[in-house]
């Protein structure tokens, strides 16, 4: 089976298929089917069988990576023979590279990648530029020729990025010292291709030499300029425009748009597809948005990164690998001892302590995912693994679907070698930090969860909670899908993340499951009821507060594991706050707090004004003590106005914006009453009155 780069022409109908099945597959002419097409059986099987490896890797408590591995093996054609169709798998694979490196991208922001830089140009440089001098030295003194030792040495210095960065995330390492380390070389590596995809065809004669590179260097260099001046310029604007739509068709419309049509820029480039879905990535982490396309994309991602590991075990022939047992066993051993050896001594001498070497070292002793696309490239240009021609393409496949598939055995190996070693050979060196936060972040995506109350929505009642648990001394979080509710916290300084909190992943990566408490304060019931179900099942103890507007609803969230259910008819801000606050603020506290911000009302003089007023009287909740509009844009207001219908709180008439009248126009709602301390005015936009 072919990984060779696609071209755009036929990705992308390959994509459309896979995404939106027989319907683009109808016969000509309208013509029935005799059956269903091939292409849907194929795509069927390899469904079922990404379904069957993920369960079995589950029961056998192996990451599904590993399972996909396997799976691939029995269900290709050297077994099985159960997927026939490689150039479906081929496509499908080359889709999850790129929405892999477009979920890395997304991770790992300019400003996130700034702070490693040294672990990735000094620890990656070294790592991948000592593994090809080795590889090299090596192989001439057995006398290969020196273009396949150095393609040799190109294929052996890279790591599979997915696969160590799901050990560690398995592990809880991501953000220790081990993760840090190890991330900084992977990302070097990843761009390391670049320069060997440019390298492999002079190897072979065919690069147009020094100048050929130059120009191919410059125009991917002019490509990376352009994407990270649009990575500040461009893309947050029209994040922000997206986002106020609160449509997730459109905001994953226009996440995987990006996505493939940066990649497919990099590639009229010369540069690989997945370089490009990287870049992508990196724009949309630059915006307020990379949690919430993470937690979009993220269903896609899985689905074509395992057709990805499928097809790396497809490429193994059991027949070979039985044939030439000897001689793969050997050059996977000799493969990992050198590469965890190479490893090793890079990361010390980055001044890292062995506690932090070892681990690195032997999560890297494997050969990565993009290695398979330069073998296949190197392979029509006639170089070899090993010199040693077509034998050399199958010993080398085979021995890195061992090595991948025997990654996290190494990890666990690393482990267990570190704990058995002396307490001075911990020691000394800097960066001598294996705890979890060593990057500094307050956590995943840089939001403090645990032993905090996190809100999840921040509409009216979430509002008032957050400000009274500000003054009662209690921490506390926020998960929402406003542009304006996110830029008032943040405004405030209060730690806040743009995401859908529906999102199972979202909820494990942040450790959910360590907060104090959870509040789904989604004015959505069908939403509120998809976040409590996925809650529960991310986290089954964790306290769980929510709100209920009719009695069907009240018993639904109750199945669903919600433990307390509060009414908008018995005071959900006291009720929430009656839950989450220390023991000591009592509930003469709790109001006192919320007299500064009490719902209110009409009184009887102005609701005798007009019917406007008499319906529209209140009680209502101000949303916030600031013009969120006014907070989006940057700029100031004069004075404040609520609206008496739902509690909107915008500019007057006579600041710069004039909200709170663009608002009553654009909804309808006619009457408004100022917002000022110290006022009680209302007026009616229909009638013209103030009173």
């Amino acid at each position: 089976m072919s990984l060779v780069p696609v071209s755009i022409g036929r990705l992308l109908p390959a994509v459309a298929i896979l995404l939106t099945g027989p319907a683009l597959a109808a016969a000509p002419d309208g013509a029935a089917h005799a059956g269903p097409p091939e292409f849907l059986l194929q795509l069927t099987l390899l469904l079922a069988v990404s379904a069957l490896a993920a369960y079995s890797s589950f029961r056998l408590r192996l990451i599904p990576i590993i399972g996909f591995l396997v799976a691939g093996v029995l269900a290709g054609p050297g077994a099985l023979g159960l997927i026939r169709d490689p150039a479906l798998i081929s496509s499908a694979s080359e889709v999850g590279v790129m929405l892999l490196l477009f979920t890395i991208g997304i991770e790992f922001s300019l400003e996130r990648l700034s702070r490693i830089a040294r672990l990735i140009f000094l620890g990656g440089g070294l790592q991948v530029g000592l593994t090809i001098v080795a590889v090299t030295g090596a192989l001439l003194a057995f006398g290969v020729g020196a273009q396949s030792a150095v393609f040799t040495g190109c294929l052996i210095a890279l790591s599979s990025t997915a696969i160590v960065m799901r050990v560690l995330g398995e592990r809880g390492e991501t953000n220790a010292r081990t993760g840090q380390v190890s991330l900084g070389i992977l990302i070097f590596q990843d761009l390391a291709v670049v320069l060997m995809v440019l390298l492999i065809p002079m190897l072979a004669g065919q690069g147009g030499g020094a100048g050929g590179v130059l120009l191919a260097l410059a125009k991917a260099g002019g490509i990376i300029a352009f994407v990270l001046v649009a990575a500040r310029r461009i893309v947050p604007p029209v994040m922000e425009v997206v986002a106020r739509t609160c449509s997730s068709e459109i905001f994953l419309l226009t996440v995987v748009a990006l996505c493939f049509g940066t990649a497919a820029l990099t590639a009229l480039a010369g540069v690989s597809l997945a370089l490009g879905a990287f870049l992508a990535g990196l724009l949309v982490s630059e915006s307020r948005y990379g949690a919430q396309a993470l937690g979009e994309i993220l269903p896609l991602q899985i689905l074509f990164s395992a057709a990805f590991f499928l097809s790396v075990g497809v490429q193994l022939d059991l027949g070979f690998l039985v044939r030439n047992l000897g001689l793969v066993l050997g050059a996977a051993a000799l493969i990992a001892l050198l590469k965890a050896a190479v490893a090793f001594v890079s990361v010390r001498l980055l001044g890292e302590p062995t506690r932090t070497a070892l681990p690195v070292a032997l999560g890297l002793a494997q050969v990565g995912e993009f290695s398979f696309v330069l073998a296949t490239t190197g392979a029509a240009l006639g170089l070899s693994f090993a010199g040693m021609g077509e034998r050399g393409s199958g010993v080398f496949i085979a021995a890195t679907v061992l090595l991948m598939a025997f990654t996290p055995a190494l990890s666990a190996l690393a482990g267990v070698l570190t704990a058995r070693l002396t307490a001075p050979a911990l020691s000394g060196g800097p960066g001598d930090n294996g705890s979890p936060g060593a990057s500094g972040e307050g956590g995943a995506h840089g939001l403090p969860v645990r032993d905090r109350v996190i809100f999840a929505g921040y509409g009216p009642y979430a509002r008032i909670a957050a400000r009274a648990l500000s003054r009662a001394g209690k921490p506390y979080s926020v998960i929402t899908r406003s542009p304006d509710g996110a830029s008032e916290l943040q405004g405030r300084g209060a730690p806040v993340l743009i995401a859908d909190y529906t999102r199972a992943g979202l909820l494990r990566e942040l450790d959910i499951a360590s907060a104090s408490a959870l509040v789904i304060a989604d004015d959505d019931p069908e939403m509120t009821e998809r976040a409590v179900s996925v809650a529960r099942t991310v986290a089954p103890d964790l306290t769980i507060i929510t709100q209920a507007t009719t009695s069907e609803g009240f018993h639904g969230l109750q199945a669903l594991g919600a433990q307390h259910i509060i009414s908008p008819r018995k005071e959900v801000v006291a009720g929430i706050l009656d839950l989450i606050t220390p023991p000591e603020v009592t509930r003469a506290h709790i109001l006192r707090h919320l007299a500064e911000h009490p719902p209110i009302t009409l009184s009887a003089t102005q609701r005798a004004q007009c019917e406007h007023a008499e319906h529209n009287a209140g009680p209502v909740t101000p949303e916030a003590d600031v013009c969120l509009e006014c907070v989006a844009l940057g700029d100031t207001w004069v004075h404040l106005r609520v609206c008496m219908t739902c509690g909107h709180v915008g500019c007057c008439d006579s600041s710069k914006n004039r909200h709170a009248t663009r608002h009553a126009h654009a909804q309808r709602h006619p009457i408004i009453r100022s917002a000022e301390p110290g006022e009680d005015w209302a007026y009616c936009y229909e009638h013209g009155w103030t009173k």
